[in-house]
């Protein structure tokens, strides 16, 4: 029997990450997978026990978990309902296990520390499609994941362009 792989998807709960999400579940998701959803938070985090995770992130949590109010309240998380019942639903259909590990401040350098820490079998996320002066300015998460991360990267294209 394989070994289980962890497939890592970049979640800020952002259209383009959904479609991200979904694609990954479609496409690549096989029975006995987990997946991880890595939430960045682009707040820096200052309260409490929180500090202890500023450099590793949060402890993983299963999904089920991380639906409690009390618990993604205590975060600063806000979990999305349509992230929710995708993941739920792959968790039935395709028989994988959904973990959250969250993040907090710049997504570029969290998820490629992500990869190793985990570790990470894959990442997969999405691009919100900026255009060439925005991208330019702002600089691309995707881009920059792609060239530095350790584990192969699929980037999934926002169908709409803003340019």
């Amino acid at each position: 029997m394989a070994s289980t792989r962890r497939l890592g998807v970049a979640m800020d709960f952002s259209p383009c990450s959904i479609k991200a999400l979904q694609w990954m579940v479609d496409n690549t998701t096989k029975e006995g997978d987990t997946i991880i959803l890595i939430v960045i938070n682009p707040e820096e985090y200052e309260h409490g026990e929180m500090q202890l995770w500023a450099d590793t992130g949060s402890p993983i949590t299963p999904l089920a978990e991380f639906c409690d109010s009390a618990l993604s309240k205590k975060y600063g998380i806000n979990p999305n309902k349509e992230v929710m019942n995708i993941s739920t639903t792959a968790m039935e259909q395709k028989k994988v296990d959904v973990l959250v590990k969250i993040y907090w401040g710049d997504a570029r350098e969290k998820l490629c520390e992500s990869i190793d820490h985990i570790p990470l079998d894959s990442l997969t996320m999405g691009n919100r499609g900026l255009g060439t002066l925005r991208r330019a300015i702002m600089g691309s998460v995707s881009n920059y994941v792609v060239n530095n991360a350790t584990c192969p990267v699929t980037v999934v294209k926002s169908s709409e362009q803003n340019h």
